[in-house]
Parts: C-alpha cells; structure tokens; sequence
C-alpha cells in the first residue's frame, strides 16, 4: 500500500508539476517578472521531474496493483466536463471580445474540478487547492475589471505558484511514506 501511495504522490507531482509550468508560460510579462516567471516555471518543470523520479522509483508492483474501474469512469466524466466548459467559455468569451479573461475562467474550472475530484483520487486536500485556484481567478477577474493589469498576469502566476506548492507538497507526502 506504500508504494502506491508514493506513486500516487508522484503522479500528483508530475502532473501538477508541468501544468504549473505551463500556468507560468501563460502571462506576458516584462522584465524582470518575466524572468521569475521563467525560473518558477523551470523549477515546477523540475518538481514534475521530480514526481517521474518517484512513480518510477514505486516499481512495477504499485502500478500492477488492481484499478478501481468506477473511480475511473469518475475521474474521466469529470475531466471531460472540465475542458468542455473551459472549452465552451473561452469560445464565449472569444466570441463577446473578451478573451482577456479566458485565463481566469480556466483557473476557475481547473478549481472547480479539484472538489469532485477529492473523493475520487482520495486526497482531501485538493479541496483547499480548489479554493486557492478559485480564489486566484477571483484576484485574476477583479483585477482585470478594475485596474490596467492584466488578467492573464495575475492568474498565470497565481495559479502556477499554487499548483507548484502543490506539486512540491506532493513531492513531500512521497518522501514521508518512503521513509515509514
């Protein structure tokens, strides 16, 4: 059972690990943030490497171990109205001639979709990571509404730190049930 929880915490960094790379990728940005946002993005590119390491230090026998079919079947129905409604709303938005604010309703989404995911992957602490992802497209949208910042900005850098805290948390959670 260890082992497939390190695996599961690995799997955990790899993917969080490279969507923060690319939630880095997102803003534009001039120097220096520009430049920060570079290195945050290799590092959680890193912290993605880092969880590769980790699955594939589990072995074979955590990845052998029997799948839960229903909890699949979960997993992908709720992946698959995640890029449908972020898919929708960035043609929505393109099409009313906003598309300033595609980033900030895909980080709403991508939030959204952590809570029925909770149950799903066994990971209770995804909950809180929705609310700091929705939180982030909050900041992104009232920013957007209020000021000359971008919207973009504030939820690609936003949203990449909280995922990559996330990832490195992950990273954590392996190195503690490896040393039990």
């Amino acid at each position: 059972m260890a082992a497939r929880s390190r695996r599961q915490a690995g799997l955990t960094a790899l993917c969080l690990g490279v969507f923060a790379t690319i939630w880095f990728s997102v803003p534009a940005a001039d120097p220096p943030l520009r430049t920060l946002l570079v290195v945050a993005s290799g590092a959680a590119l890193l912290t993605a490497l880092g969880g590769a390491a980790v699955v594939l230090r589990a072995g074979r026998a955590a990845a052998a171990m029997p799948r839960d079919r229903r909890a699949d079947r979960r997993y992908g129905l709720i992946v698959a109205v995640e890029f449908a409604a972020a898919a929708l709303g960035a043609v929505l938005l393109s099409v009313a001639g906003r598309v300033e604010f595609v980033p900030v309703l895909v980080c709403g989404v991508v939030g959204v979709h952590f809570v029925p995911l909770a149950p799903v992957l066994r990971d209770r602490l995804l909950v809180p990571l929705a609310v700091a992802m929705c939180l982030v497209a909050l900041a992104g949208l009232v920013v957007g509404l209020t000021s000359s910042a971008s919207a973009g900005l504030v939820v690609g850098t936003g949203a990449g730190l909280v995922l990559w805290g996330y990832a490195l948390l992950a990273l954590l959670r392996a190195a503690r049930v490896a040393d039990r």
